[in-house]
């Protein structure tokens, strides 16, 4: 079923390694804010996720954003809610044990892997990545799963490689957002998987064009070319690289967000965002710019990035600009940073984590 390695990855691998699950799980069982309402939280999403029925369709064709907005969005709704909720009733299940999320997850990457045959048109490939990846984490969070057959995870892993990796791997070569986003759910197929050797792949790519992504200042030099929209792509950017850090973290143990030259780093480029999005109206590159809130429609960016962020980067204004929002969660559109509150970062095996 998977490609043959040397030595498998550690499982469960990627966005959730075991010790993180582990420090969630002492968490909540001991109470503790925020975790504990954070996971209520999620309890919620899962509740409702057992009664939707799966949307899967045989030709994922999404049309170019700017030019058929509407059947854009609609179109994307079916991953959108069968991965977010696949993905919503895997952590359930990894952190109840209560096998009614565990069933429910499955199915819905059941339907996907036997029904979804290809995607199509302008934005399908991009769609698949951003919003597949939930797909791919909940399918490594739920591959231990024994009633989840072998003979249906052949099938969902041949689905990876022939539909999602199809997708993913045409978008990763590229400059801007589209190609961390590939990056991103290549990453996530890697690990459920086992390969890799496409992980240093991915790796290299991103050492390989980072600072020419980043400028000294921070910017990031595609993502400001998007007039109105630019704050918010600056965002849509930084989301998958950061989240591709971390699961190459998990996986091989090297330390992307420390980056650094000349001074520009993933950290500069974050604080950037961050100051903008408060004060856009110094924003050089186009008046008047779309900043996130926690009014916005898709969820409240770049909170749920910032929230990620803080315990790598140990800045205390990232957790004061979440403080007052915990928890946070990120529930719809593009999927990278979901339940960043009950699912903390650390790079020291979550020893020190508070």
């Amino acid at each position: 079923m998977f490609s043959t390695q040397s030595r498998a990855l550690d499982h469960p691998a990627g966005m959730h390694p075991q010790a993180q699950l582990d420090f969630v799980k002492q968490q909540i069982k001991t109470k503790k804010q925020p975790y504990l309402n954070a996971f209520n939280q999620l309890m919620v999403r899962a509740d409702s996720a057992l009664l939707i029925n799966q949307h899967a369709i045989e030709d994922f064709a999404i049309p170019g954003f700017y030019v058929k907005k509407e059947e854009h969005r609609q179109r994307s709704l079916a991953l959108q809610v069968d991965g977010f909720s696949a993905y919503s009733c895997a952590l359930a299940w990894q952190l109840t044990g209560k096998s009614k999320y565990a069933d429910k997850s499955i199915y819905f990457l059941n339907a996907w892997a036997s029904i979804n045959k290809k995607y199509s048109e302008n934005d399908g490939p991009l769609v698949m990545s951003y919003s597949g990846t939930t797909m791919l984490m909940a399918a490594e969070l739920m591959r231990n799963y024994k009633k989840w057959t072998p003979s249906q995870q052949h099938v969902f892993a041949g689905w990876v490689r022939n539909v999602v990796n199809k997708a993913s791997h045409k978008i990763r070569d590229g400059k801007n957002n589209w190609a961390d986003w590939g990056r991103l759910s290549s990453l996530l197929a890697d690990c459920y998987l086992d390969d890799k050797a496409d992980i240093q792949t991915v790796s290299s790519m991103i050492k390989a064009d980072l600072f020419n992504k980043i400028a000294p200042d921070g910017h990031m030099v595609e993502e400001v070319k998007r007039e109105g929209n630019s704050i918010w792509y600056t965002y849509f950017s930084l989301a998958p690289l950061t989240a591709s850090c971390w699961v190459i973290y998990n996986t091989t143990g090297e330390n992307l967000f420390k980056l650094e030259q000349g001074g520009t780093s993933i950290k500069k480029a974050l604080d950037y965002l961050l100051y903008y999005n408060a004060h856009p109206d110094e924003w050089t590159w186009f008046k008047n710019p779309a900043t996130g809130n926690v009014n916005t429609a898709v969820g409240f960016w770049p909170a749920n990035l910032m929230e990620a962020m803080r315990n790598v980067y140990h800045d205390d204004k990232y957790d004061a600009y979440v403080a007052p929002y915990r928890p946070i969660m990120y529930t719809r559109h593009d999927y990278a940073w979901t339940y960043p509150t009950l699912f903390p970062l650390s790079l020291d095996n979550y020893k020190d984590q508070k």
